[in-house]
């Protein structure tokens, strides 16, 4: 074991710009994840078929990834050029005014237009308040802040759940959105990362996108950093999203519930956050325990969509052990950050993620189209298996940076 938590490093976890970040994270999880537990009753809610809710619903997701790619793109670029805290105040101002608006749609037109603003919104979240707390932590300690952010977002999905339990759909995204302005209160106290202000006074390109394009090395860097964090989203976008579809294809004893089937993936995501965060802590090196995590997932992808049960109880179950080794977003979205200059942490940290929760649409995609021809657990069995399989090449490619030091630029 090479580092441990101390007093001192409780401190400073604590502090006020690493609880901004992780509160807002959990309010974003919980508007992004709201929209997977109350599909089916606000679909019907509007009057559309079984079938129009799978495939209305598709729309609905892609829409809201395709805002999420745009936002991320936005929002980043904004984040290096102007600053971590400008993005922190925008992103959540609207996708709190788009979550309280979603409370009051009466057509699946209104939902579309609102679940793309909700994304585009949401897509600044993420990215910003990570960059602001590796660059205001020590490199000893980043990657329990990064944990602690990871961590409580997961919070956030847990806390949607259980506010659907005792509130009808339409409250359950007025409380998201009451949420999210109540926090903007707290962001007035929050200050701006040390190094953003150093690199103000640097004559340097910032938030230049161009930059992950015109340079081979780096745009590779930058390629295989989103596909390594895919196989998470196919869990969460298709095996968890869609479980009740895949339920009702094994011909389970009982009908699976969606948001039943989010509580144990994401409780146990909780864990496996913790887990990995700190197991790359000990081990010090983000990639072994990516690469364990990104392994255990795969093999539990596999049993669950083709081995012989009918248990929902054990259906459930696998949802969780999936949930767990979903953990590794922390080390994700922690390597995305660490991996690039000062003048580019924002636009790749905000983009990287979006894009992986983007590649939904690609992956549900090939999950419709090959669904007619050899069936929803087959289907999703093909998918899962390029998915793997393209996670784990650009993991054996990607650099590891436990001890890279934050104070530096990317050339143009």
């Amino acid at each position: 074991m090479k580092d441990s938590p101390t007093k001192t490093t409780v401190k400073q976890l604590l502090s006020i710009p690493v609880m901004v970040a992780a509160l807002g994270y959990l309010v974003d999880m919980y508007d992004l994840f709201l929209f997977s537990i109350v599909r089916v009753p606000s679909l019907k809610s509007l009057g559309l078929t079984d079938e129009q809710v799978l495939s209305d619903g598709i729309l609905l997701l892609n829409l809201q990834m395709v805002g999420m790619l745009i936002g991320g793109l936005f929002w980043g670029v904004l984040g290096d050029k102007k600053g971590r805290l400008s993005v922190l105040f925008g992103s959540i101002l609207i996708y709190s005014i788009a979550n309280i608006g979603n409370g009051l749609v009466t057509t699946i037109e209104q939902y579309a237009v609102l679940r793309f603003i909700a994304g585009f919104g949401l897509a600044g979240e993420l990215g910003v308040g990570i960059t602001l707390v590796v660059e205001i932590l020590p490199k000893n300690i980043r990657g329990y802040g990064t944990t602690l952010v990871a961590t409580m977002g997961v919070f956030g999905a847990l806390l949607a759940f259980l506010i659907v339990q005792f509130f009808e759909w339409r409250v359950s995204y007025f409380i998201g959105g009451g949420l999210g302005l109540l926090l903007m209160a707290l962001r007035l106290k929050v200050f701006e990362s040390g190094i953003f202000l150093q690199l103000k006074q640097q004559n340097v390109r910032r938030g230049d996108i161009r930059m992950l394009f015109n340079n081979k090395a780096r745009f590779l860097k930058y390629m295989t950093s989103i596909v390594a964090g895919m196989p998470i989203w196919f869990v969460v976008g298709i095996l968890i999203t869609f479980s009740p579809e895949i339920g009702r294809a094994m011909r389970l004893g009982q009908p699976i519930d969606a948001g039943q089937a989010v509580l144990f993936a994401f409780a146990a995501q909780v864990a496996g956050n913790l887990a990995s965060g700190f197991l790359s802590q000990y081990l010090q090196n983000r990639r072994q325990v990516i690469f364990s995590f990104m392994l255990g997932s795969f093999f539990l992808t596999v049993i669950l969509l083709l081995a012989p049960f009918s248990s929902t109880t054990l259906f459930y179950l696998l949802c969780g052990c999936l949930g767990f080794f979903s953990g590794y977003w922390t080390l994700f979205i922690t390597v995305a950050a660490e991996l690039f200059g000062s003048n580019l942490r924002a636009t790749v940290a905000t983009t990287a993620p979006n894009f992986v929760r983007g590649t939904i649409i690609p992956l549900t995609s090939i999950f419709l189209v090959m669904k007619g021809y050899i069936g929803t657990i087959n289907s999703a069995l093909v998918t899962g298996v390029l998915t793997y399989l393209a996670g784990m090449i650009a993991l054996y490619y990607l650099e590891e940076t436990f001890k890279k030091d934050m104070s530096f630029v990317e050339e143009a």
